[in-house]
C-alpha cells in the first residue's frame, strides 16, 4: 500500500528539506537585504513577508492569522485530493503535480508556525504603525522567539528582475508608468507550487486522456447489481427447459 504513496512521499520530504535547509541557512547568517548576486537578473535578497507567496500581504495580524489557517485547511484538502486521485490510479504525473503544489504550501506554513517561535529577530507588526518593521543584524536560534506560533514570516530570497520597462501612455491604470519583470522575491515552496501548477497546464490534455482510460477500464470491471439477478433467472429458465 505505502508503494502507492511513494510519489507524493518523496516530493514532499525533498521539497521541504531543500526548502528549510535554504531558509535557515540565509536567517542564521545574512541580515536583511541583499546577500549576493549571479548576474543583474539573478540575485539573492533576503526578505521576509507576512502574506501569502511571491511577497504579497494579506491584511494586519487578523489577516495573517486567517491566511495561516486558511493554509492548514488548503493542505488537509490536498493531502485528501492526494489519496483520491491515487486511489483512481491517475496518471503519475498529475500526482506529482498536486504534491509539488501542497509540498510548497506546507512549505510556508512551517515559516508562519515555528519560525517566531525558533527565532529570536523577525519582521514583526508595529503596534502603533500597524506596519510591519524590519530587524537589524543577524537572527539566531533561541528558546524565547519574537512572535506566537502563525504570527512568523515567510523568508524569501530569490528575486529575478529581467528587465524592466515602462507601460504605454494608452494602457489603462498603469500607463506610463515603470513595471519590472519579475518582480515578486520568493522562495523555493514558492516556486514548487508554481512548476506544480505549469505542470498540470501544459500537460492537462495527457492527464485527462489517462484519467479518462482509468474510468473507462473500471467501468468495465465493475459488476452492475441490477443485472445479476437478470441473469440467474434466464440460467434458471434454461434449467428447466
Amino acid at each position: 500500500m505505502l508503494k502507492r504513496y511513494r510519489i507524493p512521499f518523496i516530493t514532499l520530504f525533498l521539497v521541504l528539506l531543500i526548502d528549510q535547509c535554504i531558509k535557515i541557512y540565509i536567517k542564521l547568517n545574512y541580515p536583511l537585504g541583499e546577500v549576493g548576486r549571479l548576474t543583474d537578473w539573478c540575485i539573492i535578497h533576503f526578505t521576509e513577508n507576512p502574506g501569502m507567496a511571491f511577497g504579497f500581504e494579506f491584511g494586519g495580524e487578523w489577516g495573517k492569522l486567517m491566511l495561516s489557517v486558511f493554509r492548514i485547511l488548503a493542505c488537509i484538502g490536498g493531502a485528501f485530493y492526494i489519496r483520491h486521485i491515487i486511489k483512481r490510479q491517475e496518471h503519475p504525473g498529475f500526482i506529482f503535480s498536486v504534491s509539488l503544489i501542497l509540498a510548497g504550501a506546507l512549505g510556508n506554513i512551517l515559516d508562519s508556525a515555528f519560525y517566531g517561535l525558533i527565532f529570536d529577530k523577525g519582521t514583526m507588526l508595529h503596534a502603533d504603525f500597524r506596519e510591519y518593521v524590519p530587524y537589524d543584524g543577524v537572527a539566531s536560534f533561541t528558546g524565547h522567539g519574537y512572535a506566537p506560533s502563525m504570527y512568523g514570516c515567510v523568508v524569501d530570497m530569490f528575486y529575478f528582475p529581467m528587465f524592466n520597462g515602462h507601460f504605454p501612455e494608452w494602457f489603462p491604470v498603469w500607463g506610463g508608468e515603470e513595471f519590472q519583470f519579475f518582480r515578486p522575491i520568493f522562495n523555493f515552496a514558492d516556486a514548487s507550487i508554481s512548476v506544480g501548477v505549469a505542470i498540470i497546464i501544459l500537460f492537462q490534455k495527457k492527464f485527462s486522456i489517462n484519467a479518462l482510460s482509468t474510468i473507462s477500464t473500471s467501468d468495465l470491471l465493475t459488476v452492475n447489481p441490477e443485472t445479476v439477478p437478470v441473469k440467474e433467472e434466464i440460467k434458471k429458465d434454461n434449467t428447466q427447459a
